[in-house]
Parts: structure tokens; C-alpha cells; sequence
């Protein structure tokens, strides 16, 4: 306070310092959303690994009715 009673400025090299708060605030939040982001991926990963035994059965039936159809339809020509 200067004797006039007025309040003097900080002396600042040109840049404030952002107080810790904010700064631990601020990374919370960016390490929040890169938790995030990482759920979101593992969760991807999860439902791609689960498809890949349906894909496989579906293959499977797939093949099967081919060969019915084949069968059948040999069978009808024999006669």
C-alpha cells in the first residue's frame, strides 16, 4: 500500500502465475479425459475380442447349410 493509501501492483515479469489450485484443477481434468479415452478403447477392444467366437459360429453355420444345400440338391439330380 503506498502512503496514499492505494494499493501498489504486483511487480510481474509479464506473466502471471496461475495459482496451484487451478493448475492441479487442470490436470485432474486432463487426466480425467485420458481415463477416459482409455476405458472407451478397452471397452472397443473388449466387444471386438467377444465377436470374434460369433463370427466364428456364424462361419460354421454358414458352411454347414452350404453343404446341406449341396447335398440336397445332389440328391435331387441322382434321382
Amino acid at each position: 500500500m503506498t502512503p496514499a493509501g492505494e494499493f501498489r501492483e504486483p511487480a510481474s515479469d509479464g506473466r502471471r502465475k496461475t495459482p496451484f489450485g487451478v493448475r492441479l484443477g487442470r490436470t485432474a481434468i486432463i487426466v480425467a479425459f485420458m481415463a477416459a479415452g482409455l476405458a472407451v478403447a478397452a471397452l472397443a477392444l473388449w466387444f471386438a475380442l467377444i465377436l470374434i467366437p460369433v463370427a466364428f459360429a456364424a462361419g460354421l453355420v454358414a458352411w454347414a447349410a452350404f453343404r446341406f444345400h449341396l447335398w440336397r440338391n445332389g440328391a435331387a439330380l441322382r434321382r
